[in-house]
């Protein structure tokens, strides 16, 4: 047997064992038998091995050092190097090697994020983590363990538009054993993500990762569950106007229990409905200290800012020309100069399409009037043609894998042991093939 013990002969092996393919899944094994002796070696004997390697041929031997080097809490001016070393490593690093160990490399990711929030430094491991997730993923629909870390440091450094790309993957595969993903990095990715698209006034983007979080299966319920539906609540009523119901598919605890953790939030909900300003201002002002304690209150002001919003779009379906001081009298706003602005900003943003007379106060209301017979808005059109084809082959594609896979066939067997008629379209048709 191969002497792991002694810490120059296993940097040798590294360095000796890293050029070829064919070694390094050997390699691999001999690092994994070595890491109670590596971590014994202390942190100053750990330093010289890793000088000893160079992190983008010796990846997966420089992950395993590193690694051990970052075990214990590091006081603050270790944190600093290892920091600096770690995003440097992740930078050059090869995708090959680090995959053939995706738990150290995801452990040091998080140690990296660690040192960088005790430096009080998010932003430092942002382009480093979106980096560690491209070289952690098998494809680009795969989400991994550190989806979650990276949205966390941008939402901690605000640094909202960084993350845009990786909000608009995909993912379609969750693959426990290759990306050691669990259920609590699944909806923390899906709170996250949906904060950050709140950041980026992505509102209907937020609502989808919202919604993943609230009807992902589960047995009890979660606290990230719970922050979720809070915020889902309030992305509705500034999106949509209104809290849509739990879709079937919901788990029975959410269902159970959802409304009874939230119910601050659904009052708030319910005097929105009302239409009436004062009502909803009333609501915010007698629960303002748990909106303010859960986070929230800047999202509740958006949404009394939306209903201010509704009602004088409202009035744009019954008036075409009205007065600044009758909008300001209907909706309830404080002086006509608040009306001309918020009528401004929603011009602005392509809400309502109207004019303003500045001289005697009167605006103006008109019809949209883009034509959607432009050359953009045909290339819009084919894009999201493209995506919606590209989508339906895919869902085809799983739906075939499972209807033929045979756990899947297995449990639904032990599950229902006849289908009822009107179910027999349903009953994928190999089950009826005889070999």
């Amino acid at each position: 047997m191969e002497n792991t013990d002694s810490l120059d002969n296993l940097v040798a092996q590294v360095q000796g064992l890293s050029g070829c393919t064919e070694d390094l899944a050997h390699l691999a094994s001999i690092l994994k038998q070595s890491e109670e002796a590596i971590s014994a070696k202390g942190a100053p004997r750990l330093h010289i091995a890793i000088s000893l390697l160079d992190p983008a041929v010796h990846s997966l031997g420089y992950l395993f050092f590193l690694d051990a080097q970052s075990c214990d809490p590091l006081p603050k001016d270790q944190a600093e190097e290892f920091l600096n070393t770690a995003i440097h490593f992740i930078n050059v690093c090869s995708k090959d090697q680090i995959q053939l160990a995706p738990e150290k490399f995801t452990m040091l990711c998080k140690s990296m994020k660690e040192s960088a929030l005790q430096l009080n430094s998010p932003m430092r491991v942002v382009l480093p983590l979106h980096n560690a997730i491209l070289k952690l993923q098998p494809s680009p629909q795969y989400l991994t363990a550190l989806h979650a870390e990276f949205f966390l440091v941008c939402v901690l450094a605000k640094c909202y538009t960084s993350a845009s790309v990786v909000l608009e993957e995909q993912i379609f595969e969750i693959d426990p054993k290759k990306c050691l993903i669990t259920p609590k990095d699944f909806l923390l990715y899906c709170y996250y993500g949906g904060m950050l698209c709140i950041g980026l006034k992505k509102f209907a983007k937020a609502l989808e990762f919202f919604h993943h979080a609230i009807t992902a299966p589960a047995t009890v319920l979660s606290a990230i569950v719970v922050e979720s539906y809070k915020k889902f609540i309030l992305v509705s009523l500034i999106e949509n106007g209104q809290v849509p119901s739990f879709p079937k598919y919901t788990p029975a605890v959410s269902i159970r229990y959802l409304k009874t953790c939230t119910q601050d939030y659904l009052e708030l909900a319910n005097s929105f409905s009302t239409r009436n300003i004062s009502d909803l201002q009333r609501c915010v002002a007698s629960h303002e200290d748990a909106f303010k304690k859960d986070s929230n209150l800047g999202l509740v002001k958006q949404v009394v800012s939306s209903l201010y919003k509704r009602n004088i779009q409202r009035l744009t379906q019954t008036y075409v020309t009205l007065s600044l001081e009758d909008i300001a009298s209907t909706v309830q706003l404080a002086s006509p100069k608040d009306a001309e602005l918020y009528i401004l900003r929603m011009i602005q943003e392509g809400e309502i399409f109207a004019v303003i007379n500045q001289k005697d106060g009167m605006v103006c209301f008109h019809e949209d009037p883009e034509q959607y017979k432009t050359t953009d808005i045909t290339q819009r059109l084919d894009e999201k043609i493209r995506q919606i084809i590209s989508l339906e082959r895919k869902v085809t594609s799983m739906d075939e894998h499972i209807s033929c896979d045979q756990a899947y066939l297995s449990r639904v067997g032990r599950d229902r042991s006849r289908y009822d008629l009107e179910d027999y379209d349903l009953v994928p048709q190999k089950m009826f093939q005889t070999s």
